[in-house]
């Protein structure tokens, strides 16, 4: 049984301006009888470094297959940028080699020795990888190497390569670690403590760095930051830390994937942290990492405005809450406010009239107990489900409206499948997964998460047969790749099923599906088809606009203007926008999941710090 069998389509809808990506195909080729996957290794880094000592950029193009990849995160240039074919490797390459030191074979860990992997789910597409050291003329790194034998000769079919440290600015860490006050002298840290808290102030001076938000973007970033040494303040309007997941008060939010994708740097979650974390708990923990890790971090601060003078290279910035204003000029601004920007709220005639409770899921806190009162939640994504699975266990009678088609795959799935190669309980160590995950080139990741999503979909078929029976309308993604690349390139669409599915399947939640809203009536929706739903309170779960409307609204329209969007693909599958210079100078973009901020936000902190130092520019 396959996804065609269930007569699920494909959903291509994508951010404006996102590029398609189309999959790349997996190689087939056979592997020599008796492989020695070290050897190969071995013979390759030679080869590898007879062109690196020689800068003969085009015999170092010529080990790749024709149809290669080649993907670097800041060692060969201050961007993120994946290379596709030959001749594109070589041009890059003649450009930018010479910034190449040495690669090396990292055998530090028994699973990083070279060995063979399969990429595809059937075993037909099978390479022989391997971990790298890399040293560039500014740093150090890791990468990654699969390697196909076609035409009787080993060709690298994907090398990737991933700046870790700047030379001189290496992270003070493991035999680096600080030494800290000394034994009995009480005196010294509590001065320390004082020190501390007078240093958060801000007191005669600015920070170097303003991270608007606190939620785990802004708090990773800003670890990252100060283990680098760059005087960092995050603002957040909210009253604590953690409270952009606290405030929801609907007690069936939980994170919706599994501990071991969503460790954070420098504080991984301890060993008896439950799967799939509660929205509290997972507050709680946000409170006590920037405690722990002493963040600067002003709650109940909002960035009101910020202008850019690029004659001092230095943001002025209006802080405050009303009562309390304070202007700040930081070097750099960085926007971590979520995943998206300013509520997405349909212009609906009529939405002034309705006598009941309306608004957006943004200001959703959770149902009230009732018996018999009618909600509906327009929206079909995660929060939607979330939301009328906590309006239902409060009593109401619900219905979403689902509007156009929801990528589904069951927690389950997603734990056991999708994730458990790499992120299980016997899985390498996050941080080596998340090499092997990220160094995988887009247009190949998205041919796994096809083979995956076939998998995936034959799982959950009871749930998806009985979806469509309830006249909720499934599908499998962009390209029919699933959940993933819904994310990566449309940014919503989907939900991981903890539960609302069978409540759909079982009639307890109503579905209105393929119509669009008319008129907002003073008692209830009515749709394009003629039909009335009555309600008492609705929800509009509709998602957010690009994370630039948020930037207009917190600086201006000429900064704004000057912005990239966010978020999707570009032409070679990297983000548009997040981690990477931004269009306007000084001005980042920080957002994601824990797993995607845990591994992107050192690729940002990085790029700050090269500017900082002079080693980058700052345009």
């Amino acid at each position: 049984m396959d996804a065609a069998s269930l007569d699920l389509p494909v959903n291509n809808r994508r951010e404006p301006g996102s590029a398609a990506v189309p999959p790349a195909p997996l190689p087939t080729d056979s592997l020599p009888d008796n492989v020695d996957p070290g050897q190969v290794a071995d013979d390759i880094i030679a080869r590898i470094g007879e062109c690196i000592a020689s800068c003969n950029s085009k015999g170092f193009c010529h080990l790749f297959l024709g149809d290669g990849f080649l993907k670097d995160h800041l060692c060969l240039s201050w961007d993120l940028r994946t290379l596709a074919d030959r001749d594109n490797i070589e041009k890059y390459l003649a450009q930018n080699m010479k910034h190449l030191e040495s690669i090396s074979i990292d055998r530090s860990a028994p699973h990083r020795a070279p060995a063979i992997h399969q990429l595809d789910v059937h075993g037909k597409s099978k390479v022989v990888g391997f971990f790298t050291s890399v040293v560039t003329k500014v740093g150090t790194g890791q990468g990654y190497i699969r390697m196909v034998y076609r035409d009787d000769v080993w060709k690298i079919f994907a090398l990737y390569m991933a700046l870790r440290e700047l030379k001189g600015f290496e992270e003070p860490g493991g035999i680096r670690r600080p030494k800290g006050t000394e034994h009995g002298d009480t005196l010294e840290a509590d001065n320390c403590r004082r020190a501390r808290n007078f240093d958060s102030l801000y007191k005669g001076k600015d920070p170097a760095i303003l991270i608007v938000g606190a939620g785990q973007g802004g708090l990773i970033l800003a670890a990252r930051l100060k283990i680098l040494g760059i005087d960092t303040l995050v603002i957040d309007p909210n009253p604590r830390v953690g409270d952009n997941w606290r405030q929801r008060q609907y007690r069936q939010l939980v994170l919706h994937t599994p501990v071991w994708f969503d460790h954070m740097p420098y504080m991984p979650f301890p060993d008896d942290w439950p799967v799939f974390a509660s929205k509290d708990k997972l507050a709680d923990w946000f409170e006590m990492y920037a405690d722990l890790l002493e963040l600067n971090v002003w709650t109940k601060m909002a960035l009101r405005s910020a202008s850019w003078d690029g004659s001092t290279k230095t943001w002025t910035a209006t802080v405050g809450d009303g009562a309390i204003v304070r202007t700040l000029r930081p070097r750099h601004i960085v926007q971590a406010t979520g995943h998206s920007g300013v509520p997405n709220i349909p212009a609906i005639q009529g939405m002034d009239s309705f006598k009941g409770k309306i608004g957006h899921s943004s200001c959703f806190r959770g149902a009230q107990p009732t018996q018999g009162k009618r909600a509906i939640v327009v929206g079909s994504c995660n929060s939607g489900h979330d939301i009328a699975r906590d309006f239902y266990e409060n009593g109401y009678h619900v219905t979403m409206a689902q509007r156009s088609s929801t990528c589904i795959i069951s927690s389950e799935c997603m734990a056991n499948i999708s994730l458990a190669a790499l992120y299980s309980e016997g899985s390498p160590p996050h941080g080596d997964s998340d090499l092997i995950l990220w160094s995988m080139p887009a247009a190949v990741h998205k041919s796994q998460q096809i083979q995956l999503t076939e998998v995936t979909v034959q799982r959950d078929r009871a749930t998806l047969e009985g979806l469509k029976r309830a006249g909720f309308k499934v599908d499998v993604g962009i390209d029919k790749a699933g959940l993933f690349f819904k994310y990566f390139q449309h940014g919503g669409g989907y939900y991981i099923d903890v539960g609302c599915s069978q409540l759909i399947i079982d009639g307890k939640i109503g579905i209105k599906q393929g119509q669009e809203i008319s008129k907002v009536l003073p008692d209830g929706l009515l749709f394009a088809d003629g039909s009335k739903i009555e309600a008492d309170e609705i929800v509009f779960a509709t998602g957010y606009q690009n994370m630039r409307s948020q930037a207009r609204r917190m600086t201006s329209p000429q900064v704004a203007d000057r912005l990239n969007d966010a978020w999707g693909l570009d032409e070679e599958g990297e983000w548009r926008g997040m981690w990477r210079r931004s269009g306007h100078p000084g001005y980042w973009y920080m957002g994601g999941s824990l797993a995607l901020a845990r591994y992107y936000s050192r690729c940002l902190a990085l790029q700050i710090k090269a500017v900082e130092e002079g080693l980058a520019p700052y345009e």
